[in-house]
């Protein structure tokens, strides 16, 4: 399976994640899956030039290509002209290759939110009219346009993350490379349903004190971070807390809140990242599936049947209170 990997507007976190894949050597996993990476920004030895000429043969057909693979948002400025990146100095730009090479690949693939809806790059003004593959923000649309499907029929595949995971992106490719993906795969996002079916809230280590709606107060505190510090984890589509970065760690068990990076506008959530906006004291940010009713009912149970060992270690750097321990009768 040949595949090309083009950086467009963004910061390459995307590959420098990838390239933190810990199941084995990751250019030998690749080949193992008849995975072959015909050109990538970073890890290839070609020059410009024979990078040029490399991408002249996947757009105009001579190379049959399986897979392309953009990392970072597609840049239209000005005036629709993509003129804003013209790739290594020649007179076409990005925008235009990606057109042309899009029609020509078996699957084009989103790699990031920023290729995949456009990510920080469109925020603020968004002076280069930065915009996903296939979306523009929650809209449908982006530079390929809302109708498109690859030679297989599929949509563009968006594995959505700020950055994404490195096995959502090596798994994704093994599953296009054994011909097991299809529509069904994905969601209503485009986003590879064996990550995004799943919420970062599944598996996170302060479920408890969310139970408990015990809640902290700053980053260092152990108890939940939705009710005061912005934490997206019960709306955000992913396997963080279940699929742990470098074996060991996610967002939450850094002590940071969940910012929904792998959904659409993430990067706007209009108002600071590490505040909860609230009407009347409920937070806006519920669970997409609970209604508020039910939030507040619950909430007030939970709170009036917190246990004091929940409620003093939720704002507390460190364990203050150990559960105890139940004897049975002698």
């Amino acid at each position: 399976m040949k595949l090309l990997w083009l950086q467009s507007g963004g910061c390459g976190g995307c590959t420098l994640s990838w390239l933190g894949y810990e199941h084995g050597p990751l250019f030998q996993v690749l080949a193992d899956e008849g995975v072959e990476l015909v050109w990538h920004p970073s890890v290839s030895e070609a020059s410009v030039d024979e990078a040029l000429e490399l991408i002249s043969h996947c757009a105009d057909g001579q190379i049959d290509l399986d897979v392309l693979c953009i990392e970072g948002s597609l840049l239209r400025g000005p005036q629709g002209t993509g003129a804003y990146h013209r790739f290594g100095g020649g007179d076409r730009s990005m925008a235009e290759w990606v057109r042309q090479i899009a029609r020509r690949a078996r699957h084009v693939v989103a790699i990031g939110s920023c290729s995949a809806f456009g990510g920080v790059t469109a925020a603020g003004i968004n002076p280069t009219d930065a915009c996903g593959l296939q979306y523009d923000g929650e809209l449908d649309g982006g530079l390929l346009g809302p109708d498109f499907r690859d030679l297989s029929g599929l949509p563009v595949i968006n594995i959505a993350g700020c950055p994404p995971h490195p096995d959502w992106i090596t798994e994704t490719l093994a599953m296009l490379a054994r011909g097991q993906l299809s529509a069904g795969d994905l969601d209503d996002y485009g986003r590879p349903r064996f990550y995004a079916d799943q919420l970062v809230h599944h598996g996170c280590p302060r479920n408890e004190y969310y139970e408990y709606k015990a809640s902290a107060i700053k980053h260092s505190d152990q108890g939940c971070l939705m009710e005061q510090l912005g934490c997206k984890g019960t709306q955000a589509h992913a396997d963080c807390n279940q699929r742990l970065w470098n074996g060991s760690g996610s967002c939450l068990r850094g002590g940071f809140a969940c910012i929904r990076c792998t959904g659409p506008g993430f990067e706007e959530p209009g108002h600071p990242f590490e505040t909860t906006p609230k009407i009347a004291g409920i937070p806006l940010g519920l669970p997409s599936d609970m209604p508020k009713a039910w939030f507040v009912a619950l909430a007030a149970l939970s709170k009036s049947a917190t246990p004091a060992r929940v409620r003093e270690n939720a704002r507390a750097d460190h364990l203050k209170r150990t559960p105890s321990v139940k004897r049975g009768r002698k």
